[in-house]
């Protein structure tokens, strides 16, 4: 079995509800909330592990909401090692209103990390023995050096494991200077790293090969929203639409993608199956209320669709 693992720096515990309609000035009764373990790396673990896989989920614990974290993590059969944090973690709020079905989304800042637990989670990194894929998902907190995901790139590949990266901004850059295996921006974020408006699928494509060239990143998939995405190597591209669903939430849908193709990944999976996955994951997270990631049997569904649909209109690669 290969030894995936995950972490996340700025965990939250998601709260949602839903409520008729959101008034200004008026109280409005809601129904019973729900809580979810959130944050990109959490929930990369979790939709893994409805897909069929395992991973260990590595995140700084701190105060009640921490304990509530892990106990629901518990619940879910998830292994975790966390690392004691001074500082609550964070919470974040969801609200969907059924007279419209939107979707309200109330984000609240990350807690600081003191540089002790800085160094504990890279110590932990350090003595890990064995890395196929290790994971890092998610906004890097106040307290953390933004060459903090660098630093972990050089561990993670010294041990010969995968690093895959999902984040933005200079955290981002300077990871991809050390070398990572695979690297999942959206367009807007591949615009950055490259300079330039990205508004035409060649300058997409030729935005990518120049990050795979500029900087050592074996795998770049870079997500299109609802028209799916592509994966681009030095070698190969291939583009992926993303089939249409009645969607009810997008929490969770890029980090569902992520799973899917790591799921892919670890059974030895071609590129463009890796790709096909990882869309439709993406895709049936979107079809859950509040803060739900992918179902297994729906990404299974449109998998199988999403395939039979290339077979007949053949691929871009």
């Amino acid at each position: 079995m290969k030894k995936i693992y995950t972490l996340t720096l700025n965990p939250a515990l998601d709260k949602s509800t839903t409520v008729e309609r959101v008034e200004a000035e008026h109280k409005l009764r809601c129904e019973n909330p729900k809580f979810e373990p959130g944050g990109g790396g959490i929930n990369i673990s979790r939709a893994l592990k409805k897909l069929g896989g395992e991973s260990v989920a590595i995140y700084p614990k701190g105060g009640p909401t921490g304990e509530h974290m892990q106990l629901l993590l518990d619940k879910e059969a998830i292994s975790q090692y966390t690392i004691s944090s001074q500082n609550w973690n964070r919470e974040n709020f969801i609200v969907v209103e059924q007279s419209t079905n939107k979707q309200f989304r109330f984000g609240m800042p990350g807690p600081a990390l003191l540089q002790t637990e800085v160094d504990a989670i890279l110590a932990y990194l350090n003595k890990l023995e064995d890395i196929d894929f290790f994971v890092v998902s998610g906004s890097i907190p106040e307290g953390v050096p933004t060459d903090f995901y660098k630093s972990v790139a050089k561990i993670v590949n010294a041990k010969k494991g995968k690093l895959i990266l999902d984040t933005s901004g200079k955290a981002l850059q300077e990871a991809l200077k050390e070398g990572v295996y695979l690297c999942k921006p959206n367009i807007g974020e591949l615009g950055q790293l490259v300079g330039e408006e990205l508004d035409t699928i060649p300058k997409q494509e030729a935005a990518a090969l120049k990050v795979i060239k500029d900087y050592n990143v074996e795998i770049l998939v870079v997500s299109l929203g609802a028209f799916g995405a592509f994966l681009a190597t030095k070698d190969q591209i291939y583009h992926v639409s993303a089939p249409s669903v009645n969607k009810k939430s997008t929490v969770g849908a890029g980090d569902s993608m992520v799973a899917g193709m790591l799921f892919q990944l670890a059974q030895n999976k071609s590129l463009f199956e890796t790709l096909k996955y990882g869309i439709a994951a993406g895709t049936a997270a979107t079809m859950n209320t509040g803060t739900e990631l992918c179902k297994k049997e729906d990404v299974e569904s449109l998998y199988h669709w999403i395939t039979e649909h290339h077979m007949k209109n053949g691929t871009h690669y």
